[in-house]
């Protein structure tokens, strides 16, 4: 995603790369996304405390955000539905470079060649900005997991804040991406590091 947005600091960053302050809406983030993953699967590590994640010495992540958080999420059609799993972790190769990430829900419908697939990505930012090659990259990854075709797969942006669940048509396929990945415009960096997060 980045490469698509910036590919001249993308490229800086990786020549250079430079450690990035502690961002409380980062922790808040992932605290709310162990209450979900606790939520659905009886777990047997507690969720983490703030001063447990890096940086957590910095700014205290606030209680009550994280509260509204549960009760907005409590309030969404995601509360009432199973997710058939949680935190799935993926490997995806594109274009020579290797994927990893963890899909925050997947829901089925369905059993055997007819069943179907929902991706839901938690977003618990106040902004709406989340880009649709984050989903377009899972979608892949979970249809080639799961041996399944493309358009059995749909994904989906939950923000949490409002209920607002926004589901971008036409995401890129495997085809789409490798071509992202490895356009030659000037600027454009072809090389990038292997192990790539999502």
């Amino acid at each position: 995603m980045r490469l698509a947005e910036d590919p001249d600091g993308l490229a800086q960053e990786l020549a250079r790369p430079m450690p990035h302050p502690p961002q409380p809406a980062a922790r808040r983030g992932t605290r709310f996304h162990a209450w979900v993953e606790a939520r659905f699967e009886e777990l047997t590590l507690p969720m983490l405390e703030p001063d447990e994640l890096p940086g957590g010495e910095a700014e205290i992540t606030d209680e009550r955000d994280l509260e509204a958080l549960k009760e907005a999420f409590e309030r969404t059609e995601y509360a009432h539905r199973t997710p058939w799993r949680i935190e799935a972790p993926f490997q995806l190769t594109l274009a020579g470079r290797v994927v990893r990430g963890r899909i925050d829900a997947v829901y089925k419908n369905g059993d055997g060649d007819r069943a179907t697939y929902e991706i839901v990505d938690w977003k618990t930012h106040r902004a709406h900005t989340a880009d649709p090659l984050q989903l377009a990259v899972y979608r892949v990854a979970w249809a080639e997991q799961q041996g399944v075709p493309p358009d059995s797969v749909t994904a989906a942006f939950l923000y949490v804040r409002t209920g607002e669940v926004v589901r971008p048509e036409a995401l890129p396929d495997r085809a789409a991406l490798e071509r992202l990945l490895t356009d030659e415009r000037p600027g454009h960096p072809r090389e990038t590091a292997e192990g790539t997060r999502v």
